[in-house]
C-alpha cells in the first residue's frame, strides 16, 4: 500500500471519529433536553390564594395555615399528585386581603414527592402570620393570574384556589375579575370560610357559599368546597386539593356559561354587590355627620 493510500486511510479514520464523537453528542444533548423538558412539565399549576383580613382572628388564621399544611403533606393529596401524568404539580401561596394588601408569601415550587411536600410545608410553617384591613377579591383573583406569568414550568392546567370569610367589599368587582381570569384559560375553585356563626353585622353573610358560588368561582368543572366549622378546615381543604389535582383537562366551552359568567355589559348581579353595598351603608353611618 502506498503513502498515499496509508494516508488517505487514516483521514477516513479520523473523519469518521469525529462523526461518531459529534452523533453521541447529538444523542446525549437530545436526552438531556427531553428530560429537561419532562421536568418542565406539571400535571397542574395552583396558586393557593389565601384571605388574611382581620375578620379573621389569629386563632383562625393559625388553623388555617395549619390546615394547608397538613393537607399538602397528606398521604391522600400525595396519591393525587403521583396519580397524574407527570407525577407532579406546582404550587404558589399567595396571601391578600385589600386592594394594597396581595403578596407572594411562597414561590412556585414543584411537589412530586413526600420530600418535596413537606418543603413546601416547613416553608409554610416558618413564614410569620400576617393581618391587613378590607376584602379584595376582585384584585386578589387579578393578581393570582398574574402569577402565572413567571410560572416556569408547562401546565396541562390552570388552577387558582381562593379562600376567604366575606364577600368582595373594596376595589375590582368580583365578576368583573373573574370573568377576565376565566378567559385566559384559568380556572378558579373557591373555599368559602364560614367558620363562625352568623351574627347580624356588616360583614356577616349567611350564604357566603352561595357567593362564591355565584360570582366568584368559573371555569370548566369549578366548584366550591364550604368550609362550616373550624374543626373541619384542614379535611376540607385535603378534599379539595385532590378534586384540583386528580380533574381530567376539561375543555373549554365554545359559548359561555351563564352560570359560572356575568358579563359586565350586562350587568352585574346585585347579589354580587353585597359586600360593597355594606360597606358604603357602613361609611355612611358611621362617617356622615
Amino acid at each position: 500500500m502506498t503513502p498515499f493510500n496509508i494516508l488517505r486511510l487514516r483521514s477516513c479514520a479520523g473523519w469518521l471519529r469525529t462523526a461518531l464523537v459529534l452523533l453521541a453528542l447529538t444523542a446525549v444533548t437530545g436526552r438531556a433536553d427531553a428530560q429537561q423538558r419532562l421536568l418542565q412539565e406539571v400535571d397542574v399549576a395552583l396558586v393557593l390564594a389565601v384571605d388574611i383580613s382581620y375578620s379573621m382572628d389569629m386563632d383562625e388564621q393559625r388553623l388555617q395555615r395549619q390546615g394547608y399544611m397538613q393537607a399538602i403533606t397528606s398521604p391522600d393529596v400525595l396519591e393525587a399528585i403521583r396519580g397524574g401524568l407527570t407525577g407532579s404539580i406546582a404550587v404558589i401561596y399567595v396571601e391578600w386581603a385589600g386592594t394594597l394588601s396581595r403578596s407572594v408569601l411562597i414561590d412556585w415550587h414543584v411537589i412530586s414527592d413526600e420530600a418535596s411536600a413537606q418543603q413546601f410545608a416547613d416553608a409554610l410553617g416558618e413564614a410569620p402570620i400576617s393581618r391587613a384591613y378590607r376584602t379584595a377579591i376582585g384584585d386578589a383573583l387579578l393578581f393570582s393570574a398574574q402569577q402565572f406569568e413567571t410560572l416556569p414550568y408547562s401546565a396541562a392546567r390552570k388552577v387558582i384556589d381562593i379562600s376567604g370569610d366575606g364577600p368582595n367589599n373594596q376595589g375590582t368587582y368580583a365578576p368583573a375579575a373573574r370573568d377576565q381570569v376565566v378567559a385566559q384559560g384559568i380556572v378558579i375553585n373557591g373555599l368559602p370560610l364560614q367558620l363562625k356563626d352568623v351574627r347580624p353585622g356588616w360583614f356577616d353573610m349567611a350564604d357566603l357559599d352561595r357567593y362564591y358560588e355565584t360570582c366568584v368561582i368559573g371555569g370548566p368543572g369549578s366548584f366550591i368546597v364550604p368550609v362550616r366549622g373550624a374543626e373541619r378546615f384542614a379535611e376540607a381543604v385535603r378534599r379539595k386539593l385532590v378534586l384540583e389535582i386528580a380533574m381530567p383537562v376539561l375543555p373549554r366551552p365554545e359559548a359561555p356559561d351563564e352560570s359560572r359568567l356575568i358579563r359586565v355589559a350586562d350587568g352585574i348581579d346585585p347579589f354580587c354587590l353585597e359586600g360593597e353595598r355594606r360597606w358604603q351603608q357602613r361609611r355612611f353611618i358611621y362617617e356622615e355627620p
